[in-house]
């Protein structure tokens, strides 16, 4: 089987505009939720974590021609090409692009017709994206709810190992709107405070906005030593917007993913969760690492210095679990004080070195979609 090795990446997010800048803020325990007071989005004030509304992301003629969603989309990858060495114009390289709800922001602001229509398609937006920056294979759109970043690494990995590309640049982003904010709102679902995952006082999640993008490539030559050994999907089935309630289908996806990568639960370094803070979702969680027999595994939510990110979370948080790798270093579940589910897992609370040979990397969304990846030091 070929080896698939990550080659660059990138996190463009409110604490940073690059994956170091990022990491570099994560070890200093600074989070990027804070409390917002937007009219436009809520009536009341919220807690997230939002780009400023003053932050400059690209020149003005690129920014002018593109949306937010785009734009964001456009720098992180701009960013991560730079130290790549790969070429978009090169056919053996393919743009994978996750997200959840793209520029759905437009129905509040735009009339609706025809051409708002095609110009909210995500295919749309990708093929401007992949326009921008010459590529020359159609781009692929994968939107699956909260697994979306991590379904478009396994896809690009699968991709690569099949022989249909080389390379994948695989990016992914979304905005926080008053039509996303008020979803989750209807669901009673959104904190009234910063999120605490897996805390036995959570109350729901932390909005976030950001991009984030990670380049994969079948050239050892490029590798940044590590590599994503394996990846598996899985469906509870449960119902459209709650969990499954035993965790059985993460731990299948889990399981699958360690089979794959020939790895024992002992060789299980780190799990960087998926961690809402809803009361389902970690309890979900929880059932599903002890069904893996991995409760004594590190476990780490990142929610608390992100907010969900949506179709970006896999993505930018496969990226600091990369980072983490390469300075064996597990970074602290903010928010979290105490344990808040039924079956003990080991939850990080404080910065710590430690040996990280192989991680895994969960999430779960609506649909009762879930998804496992692991990455490992060459």
């Amino acid at each position: 089987m070929t080896d698939v090795y990550i080659t660059a990446d990138n996190i463009f997010s409110p604490l940073g505009f690059s994956s170091a800048e990022n990491f570099a803020q994560l070890k200093k325990s600074v989070s990027g939720i804070k409390k917002q007071d937007d009219a436009t989005m809520s009536e009341q004030p919220f807690y997230a974590a939002l780009f400023a509304k003053k932050d400059h992301f690209i020149n003005d003629d690129v920014q002018n021609r593109f949306t937010k969603f785009e734009t964001l989309l456009i720098s992180s990858i701009s960013n991560a090409l730079q130290s790549s060495g790969i070429s978009p114009q090169d056919k053996k390289t393919v743009l994978i692009i996750s997200t959840t709800k793209g520029n759905i922001s437009l129905l509040e602001t735009e009339t609706y017709s025809k051409e708002l229509k095609k110009r909210i398609a995500l295919n749309t937006s990708a093929k401007l994206v992949a326009q921008y920056f010459h590529f020359v294979n159609q781009p692929i759109v994968i939107s699956n709810a909260c697994i979306s970043g991590l379904l478009a690494i396994i896809a690009g990995m699968r991709m690569i190992q099949s022989g249909q590309y080389e390379n994948a640049v695989i990016a992914g982003a979304d905005v926080i709107s008053k039509f996303v904010l008020s979803g989750f709102q209807s669901f009673q679902a959104i904190s009234e405070e910063p999120c605490k995952p897996f805390d036995a006082a959570r109350n729901g999640i932390t909005l976030g906005e950001d991009a984030g993008t990670i380049i994969l490539s079948a050239n050892k030559k490029l590798s940044g030593g590590i590599k994503v050994s394996a990846g598996s999907v899985s469906n509870d089935a449960n119902h459209i917007s709650g969990p499954s309630r035993t965790g059985e289908e993460l731990h299948l996806a889990i399981s699958k993913a360690m089979k794959d990568a020939r790895l024992s639960v002992n060789e299980i370094d780190f799990i960087s969760a998926h961690g809402t803070a809803t009361i389902y979702n970690d309890e979900m969680e929880a059932k599903a690492i002890t069904l893996a027999n991995l409760q004594s595994a590190p476990v780490n939510s990142l929610k608390g210095y992100y907010g969900h990110t949506l179709g970006a979370a896999g993505l930018i948080e496969s990226i600091v679990t990369i980072h983490s790798m390469k300075e064996d270093l597990i970074l602290p579940t903010m928010g979290f004080q105490h344990p808040g589910v039924t079956k003990p897992v080991n939850i990080c609370t404080s910065l710590h070195k430690a040996t990280l040979q192989n991680c895994l990397k969960t999430a779960s969304g609506f649909g009762g979609c879930n998804a496992a990846v692991i990455f490992s030091k060459q």
